[in-house]
């Protein structure tokens, strides 16, 4: 198979790593929008070439879009009027909905399959791509029903070559998830890092107490704006909705400590144990 993939950094390196360590991919040509990144992608040997978009398209099986969610939105109905009916198209966004909509009607919109690698580092660029970066971790293919068949099976063998699980929802629901459990991350590591930045400024010694604990909960912080702004602005009702729920649990916390009531502190903390039933 001959996959195009357009954006080839982390994500899209890390793609290209697997699909040719497997097997899947027998061609890898790459679209990219920086020099610089496509000599890295070319050097590294992620893709064995890097062309403009047009001729990536006409001439790939499948068509991987790994870029930041506004640009999917604006490039893939170029990307869609490119397309044949032999041809597959998706994207790895983590936004769904605004995804699928911006070819809603389509006359090619069935040879799209909406799809979220829930997979990632707080790095970017080719150089970050990794092996295996997706192996055991969980895929979600969004509105199946409004895809070929045979585009949906192009995209389910993409990531059983890349070791991922499947689960299957409309886009609403994967977008109120993704609010919860990969957003919700993010706005509260940045968070974190700017309070505690701006303690800093008042006693530079305060990192020297930094532990593994900090560590892993700001270590979302180091992402990118040009990637999480846009998912911000897409996903802006869900992840609301996620940061009300988690100020209300972040209140009942600060009232128990502020009364120094040890049993609402005990009762808090045993129903926040409760996540190793799904984090094990």
């Amino acid at each position: 198979m001959h996959v195009a993939i357009i954006g080839i950094g982390l994500i899209g390196g890390s793609v290209a790593r697997d699909l040719r360590r497997t097997g899947f991919a027998a061609r890898l040509t790459g679209v990219g929008s920086s020099p610089e990144r496509a000599q890295i992608a070319q050097d590294l040997g992620l893709v064995d070439r890097v062309t403009d978009l047009a001729i990536a398209v006409r001439e790939a099986d499948l068509v991987v879009l790994a870029i930041p969610v506004d640009r999917i939105v604006r490039l893939l109905p170029q990307v869609m009027d490119l397309v044949t009916d032999r041809q597959t198209v998706t994207d790895m966004g983590s936004t769904k909905k605004a995804i699928v909509e911006s070819i809603a009607r389509h006359p090619r919109r069935r040879r799209f399959v909406a799809s979220h690698p829930m997979a990632g580092t707080e790095n970017s660029g080719p150089a970050a791509a990794l092996d295996r970066l997706f192996e055991n971790k969980v895929a979600v293919l969004c509105d199946l029903e409004q895809s070929a068949p045979d585009a949906a099976r192009t995209v389910e063998a993409l990531y059983a070559a890349l070791g991922m699980r499947l689960v299957r929802m409309d886009a609403a629901t994967h977008d109120l998830h993704a609010a919860y459990v990969s957003h919700l991350s993010h706005v509260a590591s940045y968070a974190l890092a700017l309070a505690t930045l701006e303690k800093e400024k008042d006693d530079n010694a305060i990192f020297a107490l930094a532990g593994g604990g900090f560590a892993s909960t700001a270590r979302l912080a180091k992402s990118a704006p040009d990637m999480w702004v846009p998912i911000f602005r897409q996903n802006r009702t869900a992840l609301l909705d996620a940061i009300d729920a988690y100020q209300r649990q972040l209140q009942a916390l600060r009232t128990a400590i502020d009364a120094n009531d040890e049993s609402a502190m005990r009762t808090l903390i045993e129903e926040a144990n409760q996540i190793r039933r799904i984090l094990r």
